[in-house]
């Protein structure tokens, strides 16, 4: 057993501020992404046999850091705007973000989001799921995601732009 809480600490050290800084989009919120680090590492330590060296190790554990935060998400009622707009209208009027943004101002509004907005845009834009994925990992239809993905960007980049006057 000594051996284990090694392996254990060994792995948290190593891990740690990544998982966290996932949970820390997801939640937007420290405290809350505390706990659901606390959770990941619970599950994963709790799972760790079950781990089949099919991809990477620190992959294996993001999927458990991101399903821990959307099980709260969803377990707490935080409801998604279910507005839904034309999917043609969304693709044309999509803003684009500017490239030479700095990733951590970025994080921080990313931090900053309504939870709807930023649940479909961690999962689109960082984590590469498609609308499909999210909409069936959220329990939502497919516009819905499209469309809090289209609000994502359009709340983002209207905070940048106010940034720059």
């Amino acid at each position: 057993m000594k051996g284990d809480a090694q392996v254990q600490s060994e792995l948290y050290h190593r891990y740690a501020a990544k998982l966290y800084a996932i949970c820390l989009r997801y939640m937007g919120e420290p405290d809350t992404a505390r706990d659901m680090l606390q959770e990941t590492w619970i599950k994963a330590f709790t799972k760790l046999g079950e781990f089949k060296s099919q991809g990477s190790f620190e992959g294996w554990l993001r999927r458990i850091a991101v399903t821990t935060c959307l099980d709260c998400i969803k377990s707490d009622r935080m409801r998604f705007s279910t507005d839904i707009e034309e999917h043609v209208t969304l693709q044309d009027e999509t803003p684009s973000l500017d490239s030479r943004i700095d990733a951590g101002r970025l994080l921080k509004l990313i931090e900053q989001l309504p939870v709807g907005y930023r649940v479909v845009f961690n999962l689109f834009a960082i984590e590469g799921y498609g609308h499909s994925e999210i909409a069936a990992l959220l329990s939502i239809s497919e516009n819905t995601s499209k469309s809090q993905l289209f609000k994502a960007r359009k709340w983002l980049q209207e905070r940048l732009i106010d940034e720059k006057k």
